[in-house]
């Protein structure tokens, strides 16, 4: 771990320093925070989900969380467990919540800032996956009973 925080990452403007979109953004300050040891092959998969996949779709900050949930909490494959259903479930639940939606075109109407781009959504969901991600860590830390 880099010592750094997922928050503090995103804040110290990751994005606009290495001209990331908000997937990648979310991605990289994961891999940073977390020592998730994604190599440059693996982290270029987030770039065709900024900006909702292209087209206003989900956002990039939904869909780059799902891939840390990914890296962190599977083993192989998606249907090994629920957990990163569950997990997403929450994330989107809890940014919906914030953002008011989970699709980049109202998000962006409503959070985008004429100098700092999408950096205000891309805070809220750093703060909000950091909450997640350390919770779990920390259940996955506890001794079995």
């Amino acid at each position: 771990m880099s010592g750094q925080t997922l928050y503090g990452i995103v804040a110290a403007g990751l994005n606009k320093r290495e001209d990331l979109n908000c997937a990648e953004t979310i991605l990289y300050a994961a891999n940073q925070a977390y020592g998730l040891e994604l190599e440059q092959a693996s982290l270029r998969l987030a770039a065709g989900f900024g900006g909702g996949m292209g087209v206003e779709s989900t956002c990039g900050v939904l869909t780059g969380a799902s891939m840390v949930f990914s890296a962190m909490f599977v083993q192989q494959r998606g249907h090994e467990s629920d957990r990163v259903k569950q997990l997403n479930a929450e994330f989107f639940q809890r940014m919906r919540g914030i953002l008011g939606h989970i699709d980049c075109a109202p998000i962006k109407e409503r959070w985008r800032h004429e100098t700092d781009g999408c950096l205000p959504v891309m805070l809220e969901a750093a703060r909000v996956l950091q909450q997640i991600v350390d919770r779990e860590r920390a259940v996955d830390q506890k001794p079995p009973s």
